[in-house]
Protein backbone atom coordinates (compact mmCIF):
# COMPACT_ATOMS: atom_id res chain seq x y z
CA UNK A 1 0.00 0.00 0.00
CA UNK A 2 1.19 3.51 -1.30
CA UNK A 3 -0.23 6.64 -0.54
CA UNK A 4 0.83 9.04 -3.60
CA UNK A 5 1.40 12.44 -3.91
CA UNK A 6 -1.67 12.63 -5.85
CA UNK A 7 -3.58 11.21 -3.42
CA UNK A 8 -6.37 13.27 -1.53
CA UNK A 9 -5.30 13.83 2.62
CA UNK A 10 -8.45 14.25 4.70
CA UNK A 11 -8.52 16.47 7.58
CA UNK A 12 -11.41 16.67 9.87
CA UNK A 13 -10.67 19.58 12.28
CA UNK A 14 -10.04 22.95 11.74
CA UNK A 15 -7.99 23.79 14.58
CA UNK A 16 -3.92 24.70 15.42
CA UNK A 17 -3.05 20.98 14.70
CA UNK A 18 -5.79 20.14 12.04
CA UNK A 19 -4.83 23.21 10.30
CA UNK A 20 -0.97 22.53 10.78
CA UNK A 21 -1.53 18.54 9.21
CA UNK A 22 -3.40 20.31 6.12
CA UNK A 23 -0.45 22.76 5.55
CA UNK A 24 1.81 20.13 5.83
CA UNK A 25 -0.12 17.48 3.41
CA UNK A 26 -0.72 20.40 0.93
CA UNK A 27 3.07 21.31 0.85
CA UNK A 28 4.07 18.09 0.12
CA UNK A 29 1.80 18.28 -3.28
CA UNK A 30 -1.13 16.53 -1.93
CA UNK A 31 -4.65 17.87 -2.38
CA UNK A 32 -6.36 18.12 0.62
CA UNK A 33 -9.48 18.66 2.25
CA UNK A 34 -10.64 20.26 6.08
CA UNK A 35 -13.64 19.42 7.23
CA UNK A 36 -15.17 21.15 10.39
CA UNK A 37 -18.89 21.74 11.08
CA UNK A 38 -18.04 25.23 12.84
CA UNK A 39 -17.70 28.12 9.38
CA UNK A 40 -15.82 30.05 11.88
CA UNK A 41 -12.88 27.85 12.33
CA UNK A 42 -12.32 26.87 8.40
CA UNK A 43 -12.08 30.52 8.63
CA UNK A 44 -9.58 30.66 11.55
CA UNK A 45 -7.98 27.95 10.17
CA UNK A 46 -7.35 29.31 6.67
CA UNK A 47 -6.09 32.11 7.93
CA UNK A 48 -3.63 30.98 10.08
CA UNK A 49 -2.11 29.00 7.18
CA UNK A 50 -2.06 31.89 4.86
CA UNK A 51 -0.22 34.27 7.84
CA UNK A 52 2.36 31.07 8.43
CA UNK A 53 3.38 30.93 4.69
CA UNK A 54 3.18 34.65 4.55
CA UNK A 55 6.00 34.60 7.53
CA UNK A 56 8.21 32.47 5.36
CA UNK A 57 7.54 34.51 2.17
CA UNK A 58 8.74 37.20 4.15
CA UNK A 59 11.97 35.43 5.38
CA UNK A 60 12.99 33.72 1.71
CA UNK A 61 12.32 30.81 2.80
CA UNK A 62 9.67 30.12 -0.31
CA UNK A 63 8.35 32.13 -3.02
CA UNK A 64 5.51 33.43 -2.86
CA UNK A 65 4.39 31.52 -5.95
CA UNK A 66 4.50 28.16 -3.70
CA UNK A 67 2.45 29.83 -0.89
CA UNK A 68 -0.28 30.32 -3.16
CA UNK A 69 -0.09 26.61 -4.79
CA UNK A 70 -0.23 25.53 -1.15
CA UNK A 71 -3.25 27.49 -0.27
CA UNK A 72 -5.15 26.24 -3.82
CA UNK A 73 -4.56 22.72 -2.95
CA UNK A 74 -6.61 23.26 0.15
CA UNK A 75 -10.49 23.02 0.34
CA UNK A 76 -12.44 24.09 3.21
CA UNK A 77 -15.85 23.03 3.89
CA UNK A 78 -18.49 21.53 6.63
CA UNK A 79 -19.50 18.44 4.19
CA UNK A 80 -17.89 15.45 5.44
CA UNK A 81 -19.08 14.07 2.10
CA UNK A 82 -15.89 16.22 0.27
CA UNK A 83 -13.54 13.31 2.21
CA UNK A 84 -14.78 10.49 -0.11
CA UNK A 85 -11.64 10.32 -2.38
CA UNK A 86 -9.29 10.53 0.39
CA UNK A 87 -6.45 7.92 0.31
CA UNK A 88 -6.07 9.08 4.31
CA UNK A 89 -8.25 11.06 6.84
CA UNK A 90 -6.45 11.99 9.69
CA UNK A 91 -8.93 13.13 12.91
CA UNK A 92 -8.06 15.77 14.74
CA UNK A 93 -10.70 17.67 16.44
CA UNK A 94 -11.63 17.23 20.71
CA UNK A 95 -9.98 15.17 22.80
CA UNK A 96 -13.11 13.65 23.57
CA UNK A 97 -13.54 9.65 23.15
CA UNK A 98 -17.08 9.53 22.60
CA UNK A 99 -16.25 12.32 19.75
CA UNK A 100 -13.71 10.87 18.47
CA UNK A 101 -15.14 7.71 17.97
CA UNK A 102 -18.89 8.80 16.79
CA UNK A 103 -16.47 10.82 13.54
CA UNK A 104 -14.85 7.65 12.82
CA UNK A 105 -17.69 5.45 12.36
CA UNK A 106 -19.46 8.36 10.32
CA UNK A 107 -16.34 8.95 7.75
CA UNK A 108 -15.40 5.26 7.85
CA UNK A 109 -19.13 4.58 5.84
CA UNK A 110 -18.36 7.54 3.29
CA UNK A 111 -14.21 7.11 2.28
CA UNK A 112 -13.32 4.14 0.27
CA UNK A 113 -12.32 0.49 1.63
CA UNK A 114 -8.67 1.51 1.32
CA UNK A 115 -8.71 4.65 3.02
CA UNK A 116 -6.67 4.82 5.72
CA UNK A 117 -8.50 6.58 8.95
CA UNK A 118 -5.85 7.88 11.92
CA UNK A 119 -6.10 9.42 14.97
CA UNK A 120 -3.97 12.82 15.98
CA UNK A 121 -5.02 11.75 19.69
CA UNK A 122 -1.86 12.59 22.10
CA UNK A 123 -3.75 10.70 25.20
CA UNK A 124 -6.72 8.46 23.91
CA UNK A 125 -6.17 4.68 23.28
CA UNK A 126 -6.08 3.76 20.08
CA UNK A 127 -7.09 0.09 20.23
CA UNK A 128 -10.08 1.39 22.17
CA UNK A 129 -10.57 3.72 18.68
CA UNK A 130 -9.98 1.09 16.50
CA UNK A 131 -13.57 -0.37 17.64
CA UNK A 132 -15.73 2.05 16.10
CA UNK A 133 -14.03 2.06 13.07
CA UNK A 134 -15.22 -0.11 9.81
CA UNK A 135 -12.22 -2.74 9.23
CA UNK A 136 -10.02 -1.36 11.95
CA UNK A 137 -7.06 -2.88 9.92
CA UNK A 138 -6.92 0.16 8.46
CA UNK A 139 -6.68 2.63 11.34
CA UNK A 140 -4.13 3.62 13.68
CA UNK A 141 -2.48 6.46 15.49
CA UNK A 142 -0.26 9.50 13.87
CA UNK A 143 0.39 11.61 16.41
CA UNK A 144 1.76 14.83 15.33
CA UNK A 145 3.43 17.42 17.51
CA UNK A 146 2.81 21.22 17.49
CA UNK A 147 3.41 23.62 15.53
CA UNK A 148 2.74 21.02 13.31
CA UNK A 149 4.73 22.53 10.10
CA UNK A 150 7.68 22.90 12.35
CA UNK A 151 7.67 19.92 14.24
CA UNK A 152 9.51 16.85 12.78
CA UNK A 153 8.04 13.90 15.08
CA UNK A 154 5.22 12.17 14.40
CA UNK A 155 4.47 9.15 16.69
CA UNK A 156 3.12 5.71 14.51
CA UNK A 157 0.86 3.41 16.76
CA UNK A 158 -0.48 0.42 15.49
CA UNK A 159 -3.56 -1.30 17.04
CA UNK A 160 -3.44 -4.96 17.47
CA UNK A 161 -5.55 -4.96 14.64
CA UNK A 162 -3.90 -2.35 12.02
CA UNK A 163 -2.40 -4.20 8.86
CA UNK A 164 0.90 -4.27 8.72
CA UNK A 165 1.22 -2.59 5.61
CA UNK A 166 -0.88 0.58 6.90
CA UNK A 167 1.76 1.37 9.25
CA UNK A 168 4.09 0.67 7.08
CA UNK A 169 2.16 3.08 4.48
CA UNK A 170 2.26 5.74 7.51
CA UNK A 171 5.94 6.12 8.09
CA UNK A 172 6.90 5.93 4.47
CA UNK A 173 4.17 8.82 3.99
CA UNK A 174 5.46 10.96 6.74
CA UNK A 175 9.13 10.62 5.47
CA UNK A 176 8.17 11.98 2.35
CA UNK A 177 6.45 14.70 3.89
CA UNK A 178 9.75 15.55 6.08
CA UNK A 179 9.14 14.29 9.34
CA UNK A 180 10.55 11.95 11.37
CA UNK A 181 8.50 8.78 12.04
CA UNK A 182 8.51 6.72 15.67
CA UNK A 183 6.52 3.19 15.85
CA UNK A 184 5.26 3.15 19.11
CA UNK A 185 3.18 0.25 20.87
CA UNK A 186 -0.31 1.53 22.10
CA UNK A 187 0.53 2.55 25.58
CA UNK A 188 -0.61 5.93 27.59
CA UNK A 189 0.86 8.56 26.82
CA UNK A 190 2.69 6.68 24.18
CA UNK A 191 6.69 7.90 23.68
CA UNK A 192 6.83 12.10 24.09
CA UNK A 193 4.37 12.42 27.18
CA UNK A 194 5.57 9.23 29.39
CA UNK A 195 9.24 9.75 28.95
CA UNK A 196 9.76 13.07 29.36
CA UNK A 197 7.69 13.38 32.75
CA UNK A 198 10.94 13.43 34.78
CA UNK A 199 12.21 16.70 33.26
CA UNK A 200 8.98 18.45 34.53
CA UNK A 201 8.80 16.52 37.67
CA UNK A 202 12.51 16.91 39.01
CA UNK A 203 12.77 20.58 38.26
CA UNK A 204 9.13 20.86 40.35
CA UNK A 205 10.40 18.70 43.00
CA UNK A 206 13.80 21.04 43.04
CA UNK A 207 11.59 24.47 43.50
CA UNK A 208 9.70 22.51 46.09
CA UNK A 209 12.80 22.04 48.30
CA UNK A 210 13.26 25.94 47.81
CA UNK A 211 15.68 26.25 44.60
CA UNK A 212 14.97 29.31 42.78
CA UNK A 213 13.13 28.55 40.12
CA UNK A 214 15.41 30.79 37.46
CA UNK A 215 18.32 29.01 38.72
CA UNK A 216 16.89 25.63 37.88
CA UNK A 217 15.86 26.78 34.36
CA UNK A 218 19.18 27.80 33.70
CA UNK A 219 21.36 25.24 34.83
CA UNK A 220 19.44 22.71 32.63
CA UNK A 221 19.57 25.06 29.97
CA UNK A 222 23.08 25.86 30.23
CA UNK A 223 24.67 22.66 32.13
CA UNK A 224 21.88 20.15 30.75
CA UNK A 225 21.96 21.12 27.03
CA UNK A 226 18.15 21.74 26.91
CA UNK A 227 16.30 24.35 25.05
CA UNK A 228 14.40 25.80 27.35
CA UNK A 229 14.14 25.30 30.83
CA UNK A 230 11.30 23.13 32.82
CA UNK A 231 9.38 25.46 34.58
CA UNK A 232 9.63 28.20 31.81
CA UNK A 233 8.41 26.12 29.34
CA UNK A 234 5.78 24.59 31.63
CA UNK A 235 4.33 28.13 32.16
CA UNK A 236 4.31 28.37 28.53
CA UNK A 237 2.47 25.30 27.93
CA UNK A 238 0.28 26.00 30.55
CA UNK A 239 0.58 24.50 34.25
CA UNK A 240 -2.57 23.11 34.07
CA UNK A 241 -2.46 21.05 30.76
CA UNK A 242 1.19 19.98 31.70
CA UNK A 243 -0.25 18.90 35.38
CA UNK A 244 -3.53 17.25 33.85
CA UNK A 245 -0.81 15.38 31.28
CA UNK A 246 1.13 13.80 34.41
CA UNK A 247 -1.94 13.07 36.28
CA UNK A 248 -3.39 11.44 33.47
CA UNK A 249 -0.12 9.27 32.52
CA UNK A 250 0.31 8.67 36.38
CA UNK A 251 -3.33 6.98 36.17
CA UNK A 252 -2.87 5.02 33.37
CA UNK A 253 -0.38 3.53 35.08
CA UNK A 254 -1.94 2.59 37.96
CA UNK A 255 0.10 5.24 40.42
CA UNK A 256 3.47 3.96 39.40
CA UNK A 257 5.92 5.96 40.90
CA UNK A 258 8.27 6.66 38.53
CA UNK A 259 5.42 9.01 37.29
CA UNK A 260 4.59 10.20 40.32
CA UNK A 261 2.76 14.14 39.64
CA UNK A 262 4.94 16.89 41.74
CA UNK A 263 2.23 18.30 44.59
CA UNK A 264 4.57 21.50 43.85
CA UNK A 265 2.68 21.66 40.60
CA UNK A 266 -0.78 21.02 41.92
CA UNK A 267 -0.30 23.58 43.97
CA UNK A 268 -0.16 26.07 41.43
CA UNK A 269 -3.08 24.80 39.42
CA UNK A 270 -5.26 25.00 42.58
CA UNK A 271 -4.23 28.19 42.86
CA UNK A 272 -5.02 29.39 39.50
CA UNK A 273 -1.24 30.40 38.82
CA UNK A 274 -1.47 28.21 35.47
CA UNK A 275 1.20 30.79 33.41
CA UNK A 276 1.85 32.65 30.82
CA UNK A 277 -2.39 32.85 30.36
CA UNK A 278 -3.23 33.39 33.82
CA UNK A 279 -0.23 36.32 34.06
CA UNK A 280 1.31 33.89 37.11
CA UNK A 281 2.55 31.16 37.68
CA UNK A 282 5.89 29.98 38.58
CA UNK A 283 6.97 33.29 37.08
CA UNK A 284 4.71 36.47 36.91
CA UNK A 285 3.94 38.06 33.60
CA UNK A 286 4.80 40.10 31.68
CA UNK A 287 8.56 40.24 33.38
CA UNK A 288 8.99 36.46 33.22
CA UNK A 289 11.91 34.77 34.46
CA UNK A 290 14.84 36.57 36.43
CA UNK A 291 18.67 36.19 36.55
CA UNK A 292 19.96 33.72 38.56
CA UNK A 293 22.14 33.90 41.39
CA UNK A 294 25.44 33.49 40.21
CA UNK A 295 28.57 32.74 42.64
CA UNK A 296 31.09 35.16 43.60
CA UNK A 297 34.40 34.66 42.91
CA UNK A 298 37.39 35.18 44.89
CA UNK A 299 40.11 37.43 44.01
CA UNK A 300 42.70 34.71 44.18
CA UNK A 301 43.15 30.89 44.10
CA UNK A 302 45.31 28.30 45.02
CA UNK A 303 47.17 25.60 43.04
CA UNK A 304 45.18 23.56 41.44
CA UNK A 305 46.04 19.33 41.25
CA UNK A 306 44.57 17.01 40.20
CA UNK A 307 44.99 12.79 40.88
CA UNK A 308 47.02 11.02 39.06
CA UNK A 309 44.77 8.04 37.41
CA UNK A 310 42.29 9.56 34.28
CA UNK A 311 38.29 11.01 35.72
CA UNK A 312 35.85 13.18 34.69
CA UNK A 313 37.34 16.35 36.91
CA UNK A 314 40.60 15.04 34.39
CA UNK A 315 38.16 17.11 31.18
CA UNK A 316 38.46 20.17 33.97
CA UNK A 317 42.04 19.85 34.54
CA UNK A 318 42.70 19.89 30.90
CA UNK A 319 40.59 22.98 30.02
CA UNK A 320 42.37 24.82 33.04
CA UNK A 321 45.53 23.75 31.10
CA UNK A 322 44.59 25.13 27.81
CA UNK A 323 43.09 28.39 29.68
CA UNK A 324 46.89 28.70 30.99
CA UNK A 325 46.62 27.79 34.88
CA UNK A 326 49.17 25.67 36.23
CA UNK A 327 47.75 22.19 37.30
CA UNK A 328 49.70 19.58 38.48
CA UNK A 329 49.36 15.68 39.43
CA UNK A 330 49.17 14.86 43.03
CA UNK A 331 49.85 11.12 43.23
CA UNK A 332 48.07 10.97 46.66
CA UNK A 333 44.62 12.23 45.95
CA UNK A 334 42.35 10.34 45.39
CA UNK A 335 40.48 8.60 41.83
CA UNK A 336 38.09 11.56 40.88
CA UNK A 337 39.70 14.54 43.46
CA UNK A 338 40.75 18.07 41.83
CA UNK A 339 41.90 20.30 45.00
CA UNK A 340 42.55 23.87 45.01
CA UNK A 341 44.81 24.54 47.55
CA UNK A 342 43.55 22.23 50.91
CA UNK A 343 39.60 22.06 48.80
CA UNK A 344 38.89 19.07 47.81
CA UNK A 345 36.40 18.87 45.02
CA UNK A 346 34.81 15.90 42.80
CA UNK A 347 32.09 15.34 40.56
CA UNK A 348 28.17 14.72 42.09
CA UNK A 349 27.57 10.62 41.75
CA UNK A 350 24.44 10.79 43.31
CA UNK A 351 25.13 11.07 46.81
CA UNK A 352 24.60 13.98 49.13
CA UNK A 353 27.69 15.87 50.40
CA UNK A 354 27.14 15.49 53.74
CA UNK A 355 27.25 11.38 53.06
CA UNK A 356 30.24 11.17 51.21
CA UNK A 357 32.65 10.78 54.01
CA UNK A 358 35.54 11.18 51.15
CA UNK A 359 36.98 14.46 52.43
CA UNK A 360 35.71 16.04 49.46
CA UNK A 361 34.28 19.58 50.23
CA UNK A 362 32.51 20.71 46.67
CA UNK A 363 30.87 18.53 44.18
CA UNK A 364 30.22 19.78 40.95
CA UNK A 365 26.74 18.92 39.59
CA UNK A 366 26.68 17.19 35.99
CA UNK A 367 27.76 18.81 32.71
CA UNK A 368 26.17 17.82 29.43
CA UNK A 369 28.85 19.46 27.83
CA UNK A 370 32.01 21.05 29.67
CA UNK A 371 32.81 22.90 25.98
CA UNK A 372 29.88 24.81 25.49
CA UNK A 373 28.13 24.67 28.93
CA UNK A 374 28.27 28.51 29.97
CA UNK A 375 27.31 28.14 33.53
CA UNK A 376 27.88 24.39 36.32
CA UNK A 377 26.41 23.79 39.26
CA UNK A 378 27.89 23.53 42.62
CA UNK A 379 27.05 22.02 46.02
CA UNK A 380 29.02 23.30 48.99
CA UNK A 381 28.44 23.46 52.69
CA UNK A 382 30.71 26.07 53.02
CA UNK A 383 30.15 29.68 51.17
CA UNK A 384 33.85 30.21 50.71
CA UNK A 385 34.28 27.05 49.27
CA UNK A 386 31.30 27.99 46.64
CA UNK A 387 33.34 30.87 46.63
CA UNK A 388 36.58 29.10 45.40
CA UNK A 389 34.70 26.36 42.87
CA UNK A 390 33.61 30.03 41.23
CA UNK A 391 37.09 31.04 40.98
CA UNK A 392 38.37 27.89 39.43
CA UNK A 393 35.59 27.60 36.93
CA UNK A 394 35.72 31.50 35.88
CA UNK A 395 39.20 30.92 34.59
CA UNK A 396 37.35 28.67 31.96
CA UNK A 397 34.60 31.65 31.58
CA UNK A 398 31.65 29.74 33.07
CA UNK A 399 29.83 30.83 36.09
CA UNK A 400 28.64 28.74 39.16
CA UNK A 401 25.27 28.34 40.09
CA UNK A 402 24.84 27.01 44.21
CA UNK A 403 22.90 23.53 43.92
CA UNK A 404 21.53 22.17 47.19
CA UNK A 405 22.60 19.45 49.32
CA UNK A 406 20.51 17.10 47.63
CA UNK A 407 20.34 13.67 46.11
CA UNK A 408 21.53 13.76 42.93
CA UNK A 409 21.97 17.06 42.69
CA UNK A 410 19.88 18.57 39.73
CA UNK A 411 21.70 18.04 36.21
CA UNK A 412 22.76 14.82 37.30
CA UNK A 413 19.44 13.90 39.04
CA UNK A 414 17.31 14.92 36.09
CA UNK A 415 19.42 13.56 32.83
CA UNK A 416 19.63 9.98 35.21
CA UNK A 417 15.79 9.86 35.59
CA UNK A 418 15.38 10.73 32.43
CA UNK A 419 17.10 7.58 30.54
CA UNK A 420 15.63 5.54 33.36
CA UNK A 421 12.20 6.57 32.13
CA UNK A 422 13.52 5.34 28.26
CA UNK A 423 15.07 2.32 29.47
CA UNK A 424 11.64 1.82 31.12
CA UNK A 425 10.17 2.39 27.92
CA UNK A 426 12.66 -0.38 26.22
CA UNK A 427 11.55 -2.98 28.52
CA UNK A 428 7.94 -2.30 27.80
CA UNK A 429 8.50 -2.19 24.52
CA UNK A 430 6.53 0.89 24.02
CA UNK A 431 9.28 1.34 21.06
CA UNK A 432 12.60 0.35 20.47
CA UNK A 433 15.74 2.65 22.19
CA UNK A 434 16.22 4.27 18.26
CA UNK A 435 13.10 5.84 18.14
CA UNK A 436 12.54 6.81 21.78
CA UNK A 437 16.10 8.69 20.79
CA UNK A 438 14.64 10.17 18.12
CA UNK A 439 11.33 10.79 19.63
CA UNK A 440 13.22 12.82 22.87
CA UNK A 441 15.36 14.76 20.74
CA UNK A 442 12.47 15.62 17.69
CA UNK A 443 9.07 15.43 19.79
CA UNK A 444 10.48 17.05 23.24
CA UNK A 445 13.60 19.44 21.62
CA UNK A 446 16.31 17.58 23.60
CA UNK A 447 19.90 18.08 22.79
CA UNK A 448 20.51 14.09 22.38
CA UNK A 449 17.95 11.20 22.88
CA UNK A 450 18.41 10.02 26.88
CA UNK A 451 19.76 6.42 26.26
CA UNK A 452 22.37 7.93 23.80
CA UNK A 453 23.48 9.86 26.82
CA UNK A 454 24.06 6.64 28.90
CA UNK A 455 25.88 5.36 26.26
CA UNK A 456 28.66 8.27 26.83
CA UNK A 457 27.83 7.90 30.72
CA UNK A 458 27.96 4.57 31.17
CA UNK A 459 25.54 2.17 32.11
CA UNK A 460 26.93 1.17 35.10
CA UNK A 461 27.82 4.18 36.59
CA UNK A 462 24.71 5.11 36.05
CA UNK A 463 23.21 2.66 37.83
CA UNK A 464 25.29 3.56 40.86
CA UNK A 465 24.24 7.06 40.45
CA UNK A 466 20.25 5.67 40.61
CA UNK A 467 21.20 3.52 43.73
CA UNK A 468 22.99 6.24 45.49
CA UNK A 469 20.04 8.60 45.11
CA UNK A 470 17.34 5.92 45.67
CA UNK A 471 19.14 5.32 49.24
CA UNK A 472 20.00 8.66 50.05
CA UNK A 473 16.50 9.95 49.07
CA UNK A 474 14.21 6.70 50.70
CA UNK A 475 12.41 6.85 47.24
CA UNK A 476 12.38 3.82 45.18
CA UNK A 477 10.84 5.96 42.39
CA UNK A 478 15.09 6.36 41.39
CA UNK A 479 15.60 2.51 41.28
CA UNK A 480 17.43 1.80 38.38
CA UNK A 481 15.49 -0.04 35.48
CA UNK A 482 16.92 -3.61 34.92
CA UNK A 483 18.43 -2.42 31.61
CA UNK A 484 21.16 -0.84 34.06
CA UNK A 485 21.11 -2.94 36.78
CA UNK A 486 22.56 -6.22 34.18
Amino acid sequence: MVIDVTDGIGVCGAGVMGAGIAQVAAASGHPVVVVDKARAALENGRAAITRGLTRQVDRGRIAHEQAEAVLSRILWTDDLGALCGSALVVEAIIEKPEAKTALFAEVGNIVGPQCILASNTSSLSIEEMAQSVPAPSRFAGLHFFNPVPAMKLVEVIAATGTAPDVTKALVDLMQRWGKRPARVRDVPGFIVNRVARPYYAEAFAALGEGMAAADIDMLLEQAGGFRMGPLTLTDMIGQDINYSVAAGVYGSYDGETRFRPQVTQRALVVGGKLGRKSGEGVYSYPVGRGDPQVVTSSKSMDAVAIAARPSTMSLIAEALVESGTLVSIDDNLPEGILSVGSLRMAMGDGRPLRARGDGVAAMIDHVRDMATAGMVGATAQDPAALRIVATLFAKLGKAVIAVPDRPGQLVLRTLAQLANAAADAVVDHVASAADIDLAMQYGANHPEGPLAWVERFGAADLADVLGNIASASGDEMYRPTQEFEG
